[in-house]
């Protein structure tokens, strides 16, 4: 899952990283990748909390929707890929019978993606939990 973010840098401070579509959600390092790897544990941290919590993660907005926010303008935008199969613990093999058209749509899916099928298949159920509690 791609988070869009935002990166500030004051002439004499460290990067600061924040997440618009995870309010409270923010980070930093001394050096840009340094920042955006620590970004990329920061969601992790903050998704897992909301999931324990059974609170709902919220929607994403595209970073061109981000562009276009006076708020965002400011920064420096980028996108962090994070694996929210982290979120899940220990792997386990499963076997799933759908039908051929579904598994080819969810194979073109995961390498526009880059993302295994296993991995498409674990955000999509997480995508689709969270927004299950959303509406209760």
């Amino acid at each position: 899952m791609r988070f869009p973010v935002k990166i500030d840098k004051d002439p004499e401070s460290s990067y600061g990283v924040t997440v618009p579509d995870l309010p409270g959600c923010f980070s930093g390092g001394d050096t840009l990748d340094e920042a955006l790897a620590m970004a990329e544990e920061a969601i992790v941290g903050h998704v897992e909390t909301l999931l324990i919590d059974g609170q709902p993660v919220p929607e994403q907005r595209s970073l061109q929707a981000h562009q276009a926010d006076p708020g965002f303008a400011d920064g420096v935008s980028a996108l962090v890929d994070v694996d929210m199969t982290k979120l899940s613990g220990k792997a386990v093999r499963i076997n799933v019978t759908m039908p051929a058209r579904i598994l080819a749509i969810a194979d073109e899916a995961a390498a526009r993606e880059g993302e295994s099928r296993s991995g498409l298949l674990a955000n999509a159920v997480l995508h689709y939990a969270s927004h299950q509690t959303a509406d209760r």
